[in-house]
């Protein structure tokens, strides 16, 4: 019997989970979109990873679980999860573990990004980008429709590029205006892809790692890390080696994932579908998750609440500022 721990990363754009063994390794893994349905989205990631632990015939028993993301809160009272952190936490901790000497971690997601500044293994610096989508991947996937390009294909097409042309990427609308101009004159479309590249490495640099003092070894990480484009524009224009992890589109799922196995088995049996301490799957594909909205005028605050219901019982509830406005939960 394999002891296990889940992990699940609810992005705007996509959804991860991994499963992780005592031992830490990844068995099983999952990448999914979340086409704004969070909740879906992560029971087709349970989905998935249920089918590949079934597949690999091992006996496993999953006995804690941990989100994070922009839903984690939501998404953990589904799982019943032990741990629920932010992204920068699940980030470090996942990276800092199989790159035990990182100094720098760059992440570039679907619609935001962030850098991660390291000293030996904890995270002491930090900075988001949440407000331009320009550089992000949702970017670059609209930018590769309009070129005609599978978005998967968008780094090797640019890393055949001579002559980058210089792609104006400050913000999406500026972006996308100078592509349709570099289109209309003339310029090669690899050549346009390697600018678009280069635009999304100098863009996040310019923003997101103003002030940051980018130190070697450096992870790049998030969907876009896959753009074998974007990584070589990195490296030009650090002047140092950028490392990719084959999982690197997983680390927050696996961080979070390592902060369960942390934290050790879950031991209350009403805690979601963790029954007796062991993840029923089916318990949390069969219920019905729902979120309301409420507005609690117990104080001057006014606060809006966010009450999670499993069938017609509230599991959990969020977003109160004092204790006023604290929600009675099943137990």
């Amino acid at each position: 019997m394999t002891l296990a721990y889940l992990g699940i990363d609810i992005g705007s754009i996509s959804t991860k989970g991994v499963v992780i063994d005592e031992n830490r390794n990844i068995i099983a893994r999952s990448y999914l979109w979340t086409e704004g349905n969070p909740t879906e989205a992560s029971k087709n990631v349970v989905r998935e990873l249920e089918s590949q632990l079934a597949e690999s015939g091992d006996e496993v028993q999953i006995v804690g679980a941990g989100t994070t993301g922009s839903a984690r809160r939501l998404v953990g009272a589904m799982l019943g999860a032990s741990v629920i952190k932010n992204e920068i936490t699940a980030h470090a901790v996942g990276t800092t573990h199989l790159h035990p000497n990182v100094r720098t971690i760059l992440e570039i997601g679907g619609q935001d990004s962030k850098i991660i500044c390291v000293s030996d293994g904890i995270a002491v610096d930090y900075a988001m980008n949440t407000l331009c989508a320009a550089g992000t991947g949702s970017f670059l996937s609209s930018q590769a429709h309009r070129l005609g390009v599978e978005v998967e294909e968008f780094g090797e097409v640019a890393l055949t590029s001579k002559k980058p042309a210089n792609i104006a990427a400050r913000c999406t609308v500026f972006a996308e205006s100078d592509l349709v101009h570099k289109i209309q004159v003339g310029y090669a479309r690899e050549d346009i892809i390697a600018g678009l590249c280069n635009a999304v490495a100098s863009n996040y640099l310019n923003n997101v790692g103003k002030g940051k003092k980018i130190l070697e070894p450096v992870v790049f990480q998030g969907g876009v890390s896959k753009n074998a484009g974007v990584v070589h524009a990195f490296e030009e224009q650090l002047g140092m080696p950028v490392a990719v992890d084959p999982d690197g589109h997983l680390m927050g799922a696996f961080g979070v994932a390592l902060l369960a196995a942390d934290a050790g088995p879950v031991t209350n049996a009403a805690a979601g579908p963790f029954v007796s301490g062991t993840f029923d799957f089916d318990a949390m594909l069969d219920f019905d998750f729902k979120t309301r909205e409420i507005e609690c005028n117990k104080c001057a605050n006014h606060c809006e609440v966010i009450c999670v219901y499993r069938d017609k019982d509230i599991i959990d509830s969020w977003g109160n500022r004092c204790d006023k406005g604290a929600v009675k939960t099943v137990a």
